[in-house]
This record gives C-alpha cells, structure tokens and sequence, in this order.
C-alpha cells in the first residue's frame, strides 16, 4: 500500500501515515527499511495491519526522492542546475514550436483556436531559462510547458 508520513517524532521513533484511503496508520523506526530517510510528507510503502491500538503499518520503506526532473522530454539531474530565470520575450505570432517533438499544453491549444494574426504581429511568450554547472542552457516555453509550475519545482 502507499501512504505519506504526516507525523514523525523522531525522539520517541514512531509517526503516522495518511494511506491511500485517507486512514492514519501508526509505524514505529523500527519497521522502517530505510530510516534514515524518514521525514514528514515523505512518500512511503508499506504493509498494513492492525495492533491492539488499531491501523498500523510494517515493512515501511521510504521512496527516495527522485535525483532528476523531466522538463519536455529532457531528463536533469537536480544537483546539476545552475541556476533559473523565468522571463518574457515577444515573437512573432505566426512562430510555432516543432509539434512532433512537443509536448501538448494547453497555451499551444488555446493559441491553436486564436483568431489567424497578421503578419509582422507579436505576441508575449513567458519562458523558463536553465543554466547547468557544466554550461549548458536549456530554454522552454509556456508552449511546451506550465512554466510557473517548473518554476515552483526548481525552488524546492
């Protein structure tokens, strides 16, 4: 079963569990496969059961958080980012991405349905610029991706 550790004190060694139906599972360190890894709003697995004090878990073992992040079909290592910047840039309207190795958002559907522009019309374009310590720079779109919310993901 998968849960989420909602309550962990770490002095006496035991927490909670919210499981996927919404019931909180009491788990002792203990029963932890990987305590070292134990941390509120940590995602877990687990094998429920029941003690004379009602739901509790066992053979809990913490998910590793992932070391990569995906962003439009590029794969980077967190530890390896640099830096990001968010920012706006004017293209023209006609410009579209290349839609065969696009992913699908909903910025490129709704332009999709706009009214035809003219020519020589621009248009505002928020974008996510990335820098990595090996000097690379890697720049999305919100016509690729939901640029606020990478953003968000980078920050934690």
């Amino acid at each position: 079963m998968n849960g989420t550790i909602t309550t962990w004190f770490e002095d006496k060694g035991f927490g909670f569990i919210k499981d996927e139906n919404g019931d909180n599972r009491y788990f002792h360190v203990i029963k932890v496969a990987n305590p070292d890894l134990i941390k509120k709003d940590a995602a877990v697995t687990f094998e429920p059961t029941t003690n004379n004090k009602g739901l509790s878990a066992y053979a809990v073992k913490v998910v590793p958080e992932s070391k990569y992040i995906f962003i439009a079909g590029e794969r980077l290592k967190l530890t390896s980012i640099k830096s990001f910047v968010v920012f706006s840039e004017e293209v023209p309207v006609e410009t579209r991405i290349d839609k065969e190795n696009a992913v699908l958002s909903v910025g490129m559907l709704m332009n999709s349905i706009s009214p035809k522009a003219k020519p020589g019309e621009m248009r505002t374009v928020k974008k996510l610029a990335i820098t990595t310590f090996q000097g690379k720079t890697l720049i999305f779109s919100e016509d690729e991706i939901d640029v606020d919310a990478t953003a968000k993901m980078l920050k934690v």
